[in-house]
């Protein structure tokens, strides 16, 4: 397959799965199984983490004015009766510390263990029942969070310690993870969706950057022969394709984030729940002989 239509299709399918409850590292990691890319490539690592940063900024641009609005309110919030610990921007910064304590900690655990597309298969699957149940569930009953600014301090460090999950376990989806973890701590669908989208801010603006500064500057203690295979060497063309592929996640992402929004407020997320656990099924039954590891 032409490298650029490869780099269009990658890009089209991390715009689309970023923000999605599905899991955007299990699509990603099918999708370039499919084409046949080398996935310890240092350049394709490179590009997956850069076109993650296409989808980064997009929800950046359209989360832009509210982030702005937090931080004129800060720290008394809209209605007053916010402080330091209790405000949104704090609560997403605590989320997000309770995040990476476990993340980092178990992260070469993780990389060594968890990244076979079967463990992925059994992620997706669990997860969307998981989904699936939390968001029948919780539909039922009357939600006492209607609004991020109505948060409490242990709502917060509950949801950062569920998507740690995601960051330990490939294929369980930070989205999956902050959304069930926010309605089963009493939050509307509306407010853990924009929750996890706030949350994904600094999450993914830290793992992107790390990652992108380790596969640039590997680590001296890995040898000089790990640091030479690490060694991204870039032409015109490489230069081309990672522009494409940046460009078409942001402007996915873009169309994706306003579409989830609309869709969450009328349908919520069994459909997303269900597609994970057909999708997993159908891993583990045929992954193996369709999609080389």
């Amino acid at each position: 397959m032409n490298v650029y239509l490869q780099s269009v299709l990658l890009g089209i399918v991390e715009g689309l799965t970023e923000f999605l409850p599905v899991s955007s590292t299990a699509h990603l990691r099918i999708t370039e199984a499919l084409m046949r890319i080398p996935l310890d490539d240092a350049y394709w690592k490179m590009y997956t983490i850069v076109i993650q940063a296409g989808a980064i900024l997009a929800l950046l641009l359209l989360y832009l004015g509210r982030i702005v609005s937090f931080l004129r309110t800060f720290p008394e919030g809209e209605n007053g009766d916010r402080n330091w610990l209790t405000h949104p921007l704090s609560l997403t910064f605590i989320a997000f510390a309770f995040t990476s304590a476990p993340a980092l900690l178990l992260k070469k655990w993780s990389d060594h263990n968890l990244g076979s597309l079967s463990v992925m298969a059994l992620a997706l699957l669990i997860g969307g029942v998981v989904m699936w149940i939390v968001d029948v569930w919780y539909s039922q009953k009357e939600a006492l969070v209607t609004h991020v600014e109505e948060m409490s301090l242990g709502q917060s460090i509950w949801i950062g310690l569920c998507q740690a999950l995601s960051a330990i376990f490939p294929g369980v989806s930070r989205s999956m993870s902050t959304i069930a973890a926010g309605q089963i701590a009493s939050l509307d669908r509306p407010s853990a969706l924009e929750f996890s989208f706030l949350l994904s801010i600094p999450t993914m603006l830290a793992a992107t950057g790390y990652d992108l500064v380790k596969e640039i500057h590997p680590h001296k203690a890995a040898g000089a022969a790990a640091v030479a295979a690490a060694h991204v060497a870039m032409s015109g063309e490489r230069w081309i394709v990672l522009a494409i592929g940046f460009a078409v996640s942001f402007v996915v992402a873009l169309g994706v984030v306003e579409w989830f929004l609309l869709w969450v407020r009328r349908h919520g997320f069994a459909v997303f729940a269900l597609y994970r656990i057909v999708l997993g099924i159908a891993l583990l039954l045929f992954g193996a002989r369709y999609i080389s590891s």
